[in-house]
C-alpha cells in the first residue's frame, strides 16, 4: 500500500509511522509527505529517511491551495492519505475525490472536543477546563464534515487531578503514536469495514502476524 502523509508541524505522528515501517511491522510505502507550511519540522524528518517532500504554501497559493493539493494528490495517486497533524480543513472536492481513502488523527475522544477551532493545545485546554475524567485520541475517516467521519480506533487515558493541559497533551500524544500506525496497518491488511457510521475491525487471518501495537 502506498500512503501519502499530510503534516503541518513537528511531525511526531509522522515519525511514529516511519518507525513502524522501519521496524517492519507496518508494511506500507510512504510515497510522499506534503506540508502546508514550509518550516514544518516534519519535512526534515521525512528528508532524513529519504521520503519525497512537497510544500504547498497557503500564503502563496491562497484560494488556489485546495485545487493545487488535489492536483498533487491525484498525481501521487496514493492508496491512503493520512492527516498527521495537518491543520488545513480539506475541501469537499478533495474529500470526494478520495472516498474512504483519507484518515485523520484527532487528540480527543470524538465526538467530544472537535470541530472548527479544536486543534492542538486548544483541544487539551478545553478538556482540562471541562473537568472530564477521561480523554484520549481518535483515528477516523475524513468526510465532508469537520472531525465527523466514521471512527476507526480510539484509545483512552485518565485525566488525573494534578494534570495540566501540557501533561494531558503529552499523555494523548503517546497514544497517538500507538493507534495511528495501527489503524494504517489494519487498513493495509483489508481488515477495516465501513457500514454507515460504524467501522468494524475484522479478525486477523491465521497467516497474518500480529503487529506490536495491535489493538
Amino acid at each position: 500500500m502506498n500512503i501519502v502523509v499530510l503534516v503541518s508541524g513537528r511531525g511526531t505522528d509522522l515519525q511514529s509511522i516511519i518507525d513502524a515501517v522501519e521496524e517492519g511491522w507496518l508494511k506500507v510505502n510512504i510515497k510522499a509527505v506534503i506540508s502546508d507550511k514550509e518550516d514544518a519540522y516534519a519535512l526534515e524528518r521525512a528528508k532524513q529517511h529519504g521520503i519525497p517532500t512537497y510544500v504547498l504554501s497557503k500564503k502563496v497559493l491562497k484560494s488556489q491551495f485546495q485545487d493545487a493539493l488535489l492536483d498533487l494528490l491525484a498525481m501521487l495517486s496514493p492508496d491512503l492519505i493520512v492527516l498527521a497533524g495537518f491543520l488545513t480543513i480539506l475541501s469537499p472536492k478533495v474529500v470526494e475525490h478520495f472516498p474512504q481513502k483519507i484518515i485523520n488523527i484527532h487528540p480527543a475522544l470524538l465526538p467530544s472536543f472537535c470541530g472548527k477551532g479544536f486543534y492542538g493545545m486548544k483541544v487539551h485546554e478545553a478538556v482540562y477546563e471541562s473537568g472530564v475524567k477521561y480523554t484520549g485520541c481518535t483515528v477516523h475517516f475524513v468526510d465532508a464534515g469537520v472531525d465527523a467521519g466514521p471512527i476507526i480506533l480510539q484509545e483512552v487515558v485518565r485525566v488525573e487531578d494534578d494534570d495540566t493541559p501540557d501533561t494531558i497533551a503529552e499523555k494523548v500524544l503517546q497514544l497517538e503514536h500507538r493507534i495511528l500506525p495501527t489503524a494504517i496497518k489494519l487498513i493495509s491488511e483489508g481488515r477495516v469495514m465501513v457500514n454507515g457510521r460504524r467501522v468494524c475491525i475484522l479478525p486477523a487471518s491465521s497467516g497474518d502476524s500480529e503487529g506490536r501495537n495491535e489493538v
